[in-house]
């Protein structure tokens, strides 16, 4: 039998190798968790004078193994999510709509920041490389294209403007519309 101090001095190395088995951090963490439950579960069941950590580590592989398999014949049997990537939608009259308002607000923009625009957000030029074809500093281009995004962005979702509400309709002020 095991002491629990020498089962907790174990836990790096066993989420190290819960991480390698599942690669995702939060599936290890719930791995480790389960090894460690079944661990002292059955610490009668471990011989002194052995390495714990092989004793340990191989619980986590059978217990990965037996998740993987149950996954394996259940979940993808009867997981909508292929099928689901894999249709295809066609595009919507929105999008549409969205593109040439987005156009037309581009018309509206400088020429210095729709070409910033142009060559950062759809080119996907790096802002060295603008800032070599424009012979002009990069935190220069930096600075116009956080104009050039903000304007455009105003332009798109104009600021709501205040209401006026004539104090004979509003209902603050105890009066109602006759």
């Amino acid at each position: 039998m095991f002491k629990q101090e020498a089962l907790i001095s174990e836990m790096a190395n066993l989420r190290k190798f819960a991480l390698r088995l599942t690669r995702n951090a939060s599936d290890a963490e719930d791995l480790v968790q389960t090894t460690l439950l079944r661990a002292l579960e059955k610490k009668d069941y471990f011989q002194d004078g052995t390495n714990l950590f092989s004793w340990t580590s191989k619980i986590m592989f059978n217990l990965f193994a037996s998740q993987y398999r149950h996954k394996k014949k259940f979940d993808t049997q009867y997981d909508p999510a292929p099928y689901i990537e894999q249709a295809s939608i066609g595009p919507s009259q929105e999008i549409a709509t969205d593109l040439s308002k987005v156009r037309e607000c581009m018309k509206q923009l400088s020429r210095e920041h729709r070409e910033m625009l142009i060559m950062v957000c759809i080119r996907g030029m790096r802002y060295e490389e603008v800032s070599e074809a424009l012979q002009i500093p990069v935190g220069t281009v930096r600075s116009r294209l956080s104009r050039a995004r903000r304007q455009l962005q105003d332009l798109l979702d104009p600021p709501a403007k205040a209401r006026i509400i004539p104090p004979e309709t509003d209902p603050a002020y105890g009066y109602t519309a006759a």
